[in-house]
């Protein structure tokens, strides 16, 4: 279906600019001179024997799918084998091991909010995308000079609880690059995806059916990289050298800035609209000093709610709606002396538009989802960290090759696109045959099957590292005999996970927010990230603590995984994906269909144009 949708691109933008003539050519040249701060592209002339080339559309998307890919590449080049890195070369402990990568982890994704403020309100998304994969490109630089001076690192230690501790102006070095890479994570999570979504017209049913594939291939594409280019990666970095394994993701990130710029006259590029932090701050504060106001028989005409004065077609105006009531004070006109001789606020902090009440609403409406994401996420980070650990102690030659332990995160990443293709092109093309109508499997189905994947990721994974530790203590060794292999199952159902869960999560914020808050959407997808990754820590430090008080074998804790029960804690996580189920199912789902109502609400000013309520 989407080979087609491509194959037939070219006759129809030409069959569209034909039918709108020269309307369609003013749309383009405002879209385009709309941007021209950001961007260098310059209209065709209108004597032009052949119409301009539209911006936009799969023509960009090429683009930013190139730099997303290169983009991944790197930063999951340092993930996958980060734990291997600090536990061999800086001779960090479990615990010390964990905390470092999920403080780290959860700062990459706290780092998008401040980038999503900035993008929206100073720099534009296309701006802020070449910072922020410049700053990733000097912390990689950073990490791969720890990596090639011994000075910066600890000495060498076979294993054991005497190993060499780093020094602090050590550690302080490798905080740097990572410090570096969480700032470069800001610029560019919260933004590739919105970037991309700018690209398609979703006031079509054509541009929505675009964007909605675009949010698969979108993973897609940086999963194929990653499966081909990790695979290399990681057997450099624990095979041969690190620096030369960390130099790589470093040359790939600078490649993705390069891709990124050549696409350039391609783009739809929209300015900096104005942070949506700032109107959702004013529309708490103003609601708290008309706290003590009644809505009771309020009229709606009461309410402050102005046209729109934008000139980007692409915005579009909420409708007022009866959720959340008590922040619709900050839309009501006490007095009309709040309003200037224009008709505007005298004080935007006290008189707020409906426009601005809205969209705190819509975004309040998403934090019972974004709960259950964080519930979702939790058993991809301890495939991060215990997962590759329980991969160190394994016996990790096939005849007489060496598997490097952080190759299991590709089985994730390979059932997370072998999942994608079925779908795309097998799955949707012969069931829409036989239909005649969508048949997409909705979002709270791809949820509930997310959820599930890593209840059983997690009882697999407990089931496993049980085994393991027996088979190592019965043979009195570190390693364990158990072949690594048997560690595919569960690193297999994270990536099934991901595929369901987080591709469901980060399509739905996507769809329900409006295009003129998408940047937040995607600030707001890895915010549950840094959530699941801080909560996490919270719950492995507690863990340790309680059950190491007692005397017995804790959980978790040290060098030596043969010496903790960590099939118990994978059990325990288990049962709080479990929770999450119930959850989910008994509360947050209601708030999909909410939200999805509230998309009737989404007009477009002075043209009418409604969204499709029959698109899922």
């Amino acid at each position: 279906m989407q080979n087609k949708a491509l194959i037939r691109k070219g006759a129809e933008e030409v069959e569209q600019n034909s039918e709108r003539e020269v309307g369609a050519m003013d749309n383009v040249t405002t879209k385009t001179s709309s941007s021209s701060a950001d961007s260098d592209i310059t209209p065709a002339p209108a004597t032009s024997l052949l119409p301009p080339k539209k911006p936009g559309g799969w023509r960009s998307v090429k683009y930013i799918l190139g730099n997303e890919s290169f983009e991944k590449l790197a930063s999951m080049g340092l993930i996958a084998n980060l734990t291997v890195y600090l536990q061999t070369r800086f001779n960090m402990d479990g615990i010390q091991l964990v905390n470092v990568f999920n403080i780290w982890s959860g700062s990459t994704n706290v780092t998008p909010l401040l980038g999503a403020f900035l993008s929206d309100t100073y720099l534009g998304r296309f701006r802020t995308l070449i910072f922020g994969s410049t700053a990733s490109f000097l912390g990689m630089v950073v990490m791969s000079v720890t990596a090639g001076i011994p000075n910066l690192r600890p000495l060498d230690c076979s294993g054991g609880s005497s190993c060499q501790k780093p020094e602090f102006w050590q550690l302080g070095v490798l905080y740097l690059g990572l410090g570096l890479l969480a700032i470069g994570a800001g610029g560019v999570r919260p933004c590739n995806i919105a970037f991309g979504a700018d690209q398609f017209d979703t006031r079509t049913e054509k541009g929505r059916a675009q964007l909605e594939s675009f949010f698969n291939w979108w993973y897609f594409s940086f999963t194929v990289a990653l499966v081909i280019a990790l695979t290399v990666v990681v057997y450099v970095q624990t095979n041969m050298s690190w620096v030369i394994g960390y130099g790589i993701p470093a040359a790939c990130l600078l490649f993705s800035i390069v891709i990124f710029l050549i696409g350039k006259h391609t783009y739809i590029i929209t300015k900096p609209q104005g942070s949506v932090f700032v109107d959702m701050a004013k529309v708490i504060m103003a609601a708290c000093k008309k706290r003590a106001m009644s809505l009771e028989s309020i009229p709606e005409n009461s309410f402050y709610d102005p046209p729109l004065i934008e000139s980007d077609q692409r915005v579009k105006k909420l409708d007022h709606t009866n959720m959340f009531k008590l922040f619709d004070k900050a839309a009501l006109i006490a007095d009309p002396s709040e309003l200037d001789d224009k008709g505007l606020p005298k004080n935007s902090w006290r008189l707020c538009s409906v426009q601005q009440v809205e969209q705190l609403k819509l975004v309040i409406g998403l934090v019972p989802v974004w709960i259950t994401g964080i519930g979702c996420f939790i058993t991809m980070d301890q495939m991060n960290t215990f997962g590759l650990m329980q991969a160190i102690q394994s016996d990790n030659k096939i005849h007489n090759f060496k598997i490097p332990p952080g190759w299991m995160g590709l089985s994730s990443m390979i059932c997370l696109s072998a999942w994608i293709f079925i779908y795309e092109q097998i799955y949707l093309p012969h069931a829409k045959k036989r239909s005649k109508k969508n048949v997409r499997l909705t979002i709270r189905q791809r949820i509930n099957t997310g959820i599930v994947m890593a209840i059983l990721c997690m009882v697999v994974a407990g089931i496993v590292e049980k085994n393991r530790r027996e088979t190592a203590l019965k043979q009195g060794s570190l390693l364990s005999p158990q072949s690594i292999l048997l560690l595919l199952p569960q690193f297999s159902l994270s990536g099934l996970n991901e595929a369901f869960a987080a591709v469901a999560i980060m399509e739905y914020y996507t769809n329900h927010l409006p295009e003129s808050m998408r940047t937040l959407a995607g600030a707001i997808f890895f915010l549950s990230f840094s959530a699941s990754s801080y909560l996490n820590t919270v719950i492995v430090n507690v863990v340790h603590h309680v059950t190491a008080k007692h005397g017995k074998k804790p959980w978790l804790g040290g060098h030596d995984l043969n010496e903790v029960k960590l099939d118990n804690f994978y059990y325990l996580i288990a049962g709080l994906a479990l929770l999450n189920f119930l959850y989910f199912n008994l509360f947050s789902c209601r708030y999909l269909e909410k939200n999805a109502d509230k998309r009737s609400g989404f007009r477009h000013e002075d043209k009418g144009l409604e969204m499709n309520e029959n698109l899922r």
